[in-house]
């Protein structure tokens, strides 16, 4: 067969084996490229391909900001940042209709600020959040919808490991991915608060008020906050200014969260312990699957499916931004069935090259696929935020899980058409770095 015809029979072999015979993505990717590979040219060159690029992804410089920021992030865990963090919330939300709901979602924004994982934002805030809201007789459709939807942001906002991947896979700045993603984050929050209101002014059963707090205790409880502040002004700030490249600023994350939790006593030997191997565990998962991507992009690249892909597309009688709504809506369907950040391993090579062959900014269709793609953490059926949640919350039946987050779809929507209509909200910030 031709070139392209075996770039399209990778790719099916490729879905059939992810998800029929259940081959973990990085093994089928690097499998299946590699036999692609040799196919289209020879043994040889597939052999010498395979020895290039391990030596060139597991000696990439770029590849040490995932270790520090996953360590940044485990270490605020596992020093108890987040309860800190959502009684500072609770302070001043709590005693209004939906408040603690919404004290849910702004204590995910703030732990997504210094985590970058949703998976690890849903379990942490689970934990604090669900038997508050249940103590106060918060609907389960809304506290579950609160928590996994809000748990979402940990990717959105960042510093995100998937905007570090894109940015990486894409020959891309992380900094100013990160910077590009801010706005975004932010308006999605807000976005999650309006769904709240909305939901408790029209059923005021969902999200009672609770009890009121005095300013000086609004005050008081600030405390607990400032280390996410310094954290998010250290890092985010530094990277503006040009202080720190991505990789600095994970290290002087880290650092500076392992001196506060130990300053302020949360901070074991044990907790440290863990907080250290789940990094590596994290980071050899991630970067395994960055491998098995190169292979496979290698694959495609050789056959040159993307390329002859972008230029039917670019070359289609219909509006460039039908194209990206139709990328949009794959994305979304993906999602549903794949992991994000396996899904955008494996089509960015095909996508990437489509969109910048129609004009489209590179850094603002980097942040809109993230958006998009984090949709399938709370969509059925490997809706992963929403079993973690429905884990947490035993007394509550799956159906209830999903019906609340279904209440958030809607903000995410909104949100991808906002940015779609008006780019230079991603654009912006990152053109004053420039």
């Amino acid at each position: 067969m031709d070139p392209i015809t075996a770039g399209i029979v990778g790719t099916f072999l490729l879905l059939v084996a992810i998800f029929l015979l259940r081959i973990p993505v990085a093994f089928a990717m690097a499998l299946i490229g590699f036999g692609g590979f040799a196919y289209v040219l020879n043994w040889n060159a597939a052999t010498g391909m395979l020895g290039t690029e391990l030596w060139n992804v597991f000696s990439k410089y770029g590849l040490t900001v995932i270790p520090l920021f996953i360590l940044m992030g485990q270490i605020c865990f596992y020093s108890g940042v987040n309860e800190r963090l959502y009684k500072s919330a609770y302070a001043w939300m709590g005693q209004i209709r939906g408040g603690i709901a919404m004290t849910t979602v702004l204590a995910c924004a703030g732990f997504a600020a210094i985590c970058g994982s949703n998976s690890a934002t849903a379990a942490t805030m689970s934990t604090v959040a669900l038997p508050e809201m249940k103590k106060f007789r918060y609907s389960p459709i809304l506290s579950t919808g609160a928590v996994a939807a809000g748990a979402t942001l940990g990717v959105v906002i960042p510093p995100s490991v998937v905007l570090i991947i894109i940015g990486l896979q894409t020959s891309q700045s992380i900094a100013q991915l990160f910077v590009g993603g801010m706005v975004p984050g932010i308006l999605l929050t807000l976005l999650f608060l309006g769904t709240i209101w909305y939901l408790c002014k029209k059923n005021p059963e969902w999200g009672p008020a609770g009890p009121k707090t005095t300013f000086a205790e609004k005050l008081r409880s600030l405390p607990g906050s400032i280390e996410m502040v310094i954290l998010f002004i250290l890092v985010m700030g530094g990277l503006f200014l040009g202080f720190f490249t991505p990789t600095e600023a994970g290290a002087a994350g880290a650092a500076l969260a392992l001196l506060i939790s130990i300053i302020s006593g949360k901070m074991s030997w044990k907790k440290f312990h863990l907080a250290v191997n789940d990094s590596l565990k994290i980071s050899c998962m991630i970067m395994v699957i960055m491998l098995g991507a190169v292979i496979f992009g290698r694959f495609l690249a050789v056959t040159r499916l993307p390329f002859e892909a972008a230029g039917w597309v670019a070359g289609l009688p219909i509006p460039p931004m039908v194209i990206i709504m139709v990328i949009c809506l794959i994305y979304v369907i993906g999602g549903m069935v794949m992991d994000a950040l396996a899904l955008l391993l494996v089509t960015i090579p095909i996508f990437f090259p489509v969109v910048t062959a129609m004009g489209y900014d590179p850094l603002w269709f980097g942040v809109l696929i993230t958006v998009v793609t984090t949709l399938g953490a709370i969509t059925p059926p490997v809706g992963v935020n929403t079993f973690i949640v429905a884990s947490m919350a035993k007394d509550v039946p799956m159906t209830d899980v999903f019906k609340g987050v279904t209440y958030f779809v809607a903000a995410y929507v909104v949100c991808v058409a906002i940015l779609m209509l008006f780019p230079g909200i991603v654009t912006f910030l990152p053109g004053l770095m420039q």
